[in-house]
């Protein structure tokens, strides 16, 4: 019987996951501490969201970073395959979740055999989450076509549903991908993998509705999220699919308390009611997933945060 994973996303209810910091070192998110940080400090952070209720920790995916966007993007981004697969090891229930892989970049068949070893090894816990990519350098590095990558993303999901699925001798017949009577075991532990779309221009999202399990917004301020939610739900009802699809959403960052510091004019700080509340207004929109992000100063603080998360402000997103 395959597994399937213990966390629900369904209509009118919140859930909370993360996206990993050290994995990732943008100097537009990174905090000060995360260079120096190390494989203990990611481990704690991994713990601390399977004891804290999160429902997924996620890790972005680029391959090679080129001089021109070093300066903003840093050249630090841990390999979302081996980081999930270490870290499904500490944990035990939360989910993984690559946010998002740029799966264009590498053909269906070598990116199912590493994540179905992933949703093997860790007893059913991967969400493959998807992107078109925006470095234009490793597209051409690779031998990929960056101005078709939206193209070749499309039929990608297309393949990797097959290639992720249950059939030992999976099929995929397309115009730049073709197998068959090719056998991958280990299979997944799930049944199906989830599939979330990431991305918020209007290819992303038609490609979320009538592609995707779920659909990871880039970005979209608390404004334009209905519009964006209507879009795709009507999209998705035009192409005849009536399972239910995952609304997420990115919140603002945040500080459980009353901070000390200058946590930035954006941040949402204060008591557990009121944060709770103000995210509350997300569940009212049609969002059953927000990713969030605390403001720190080391990993101790962050764990802190999270936990305070966890036991505080979790239980009153529901009521």
């Amino acid at each position: 019987m395959a597994h399937q994973p213990g966390t629900t996303y369904e209509q009118g209810r919140l859930v909370y996951g993360m996206q990993l910091p050290i994995q990732s070192q943008s100097t537009i998110f990174a905090e000060a501490w995360e260079p120096d940080a190390t494989v203990a400090d990611l481990v704690e952070i991994a713990r601390t969201a399977d004891r804290s209720g999160f429902a997924y920790i996620a890790n972005c995916d680029h391959v090679a970073i080129p001089r021109r966007l070093a300066g903003a993007m840093g050249t630090t981004w841990y390999d979302p395959v081996a980081t999930l697969s270490f870290l499904a090891g500490v944990t035990e229930r939360v989910q993984l979740l690559t946010h998002v892989g740029i799966v264009g970049l590498r053909h269906p068949l070598v990116t199912a055999k590493a994540y179905a070893t992933l949703d093997h090894l860790s007893g059913g816990r991967l969400i493959l989450g998807v992107g078109a990519g925006h470095v234009e350098e490793e597209f051409d590095a690779i031998g990929v076509d960056f101005a078709g990558r939206g193209r070749v993303l499309d039929e990608t999901v297309d393949a990797l549903k097959a290639a992720l699925g249950q059939e030992e001798f999976p099929e995929h017949r397309g115009e730049r991908f073709s197998f068959s009577g090719l056998g991958q075991r280990p299979r997944p532990a799930q049944e199906r993998v989830p599939l979330w779309v990431g991305g918020s221009s209007p290819a992303a999202v038609r490609r979320a509705a009538t592609k995707g399990d779920g659909w990871l917004p880039q970005g979209d301020p608390r404004t334009k999220l209905p519009a964006q939610i209507a879009k795709l739900k009507q999209l998705r009802e035009a192409a005849g699919i009536e399972e239910p699809v995952v609304i997420g959403a990115i919140a603002e960052p945040l500080y459980v308390g009353e901070p000390d510091w200058d946590t930035g004019k954006w941040t949402l700080t204060g008591k557990a009611e009121a944060l709770a509340e103000s995210l509350r207004e997300f569940k009212a929109i049609g969002v059953q997933q927000i990713q969030v992000r605390f403001r720190n100063r080391s990993r101790a603080e962050l764990t802190d945060q999270m936990a305070a998360f966890g036991a505080e402000v979790a239980p009153l997103l529901n009521d």
